[in-house]
C-alpha cells in the first residue's frame, strides 16, 4: 500500500547560482558519501547531480509529510544502484520502501519518490 508520494522540481541555474555564492551549500545538501560522488563529476553534470538530489530530497520530505525543517537535507541519503540508478538509502519508515526516481533537462532537475508499506 502507498503511505506517501512527493514531488519536486527545481531550475537547475537556480542551484547553480546558489552554489557560486556560496560553495560551503554543497555541504548543506550531500552528505559525505553523496559528496564523493559530486566531486568525481564535471562542472555542468555537478550541477544536474547536486540539482537532483537536492529534488529527491525535497520530494521525500514531502512524502513522509514533514518538509524539510523537520528533517535536514544532511539526514537524508540518495546512493547508487547496480546499474547506476539513484536509489533512496536514507532515512527509510519501518515496514516500508522507497521508490525514487530522478530526471533532468539542461533547465530543470525533477525527483518524485514514493514510500509503499511492504
Amino acid at each position: 500500500m502507498i503511505v506517501g508520494v512527493g514531488m519536486d522540481i527545481i531550475d537547475i541555474d537556480r542551484i547553480t547560482r546558489a552554489y557560486e555564492k556560496n560553495n560551503q551549500f554543497v555541504k548543506r545538501i550531500l552528505t559525505g558519501i553523496e559528496l564523493d560522488m559530486f566531486d568525481q563529476l564535471e562542472n555542468r553534470r555537478q550541477m544536474e547531480f547536486l540539482a537532483g538530489r537536492f529534488a529527491a530530497k525535497e520530494a521525500y520530505s514531502k512524502a513522509v509529510g514533514t518538509g524539510i525543517g523537520k528533517l535536514r537535507f544532511t539526514d537524508m541519503e540518495v546512493g547508487k544502484g547496480e546499474r547506476g540508478e539513484p536509489v533512496w538509502q536514507q532515512p527509510i519508515p519501518p515496514q516500508c520502501r522507497v521508490h525514487l526516481s530522478i530526471t533532468h533537462t539542461k533547465s530543470v532537475a525533477a525527483a518524485q519518490v514514493i514510500i509503499e508499506e511492504r
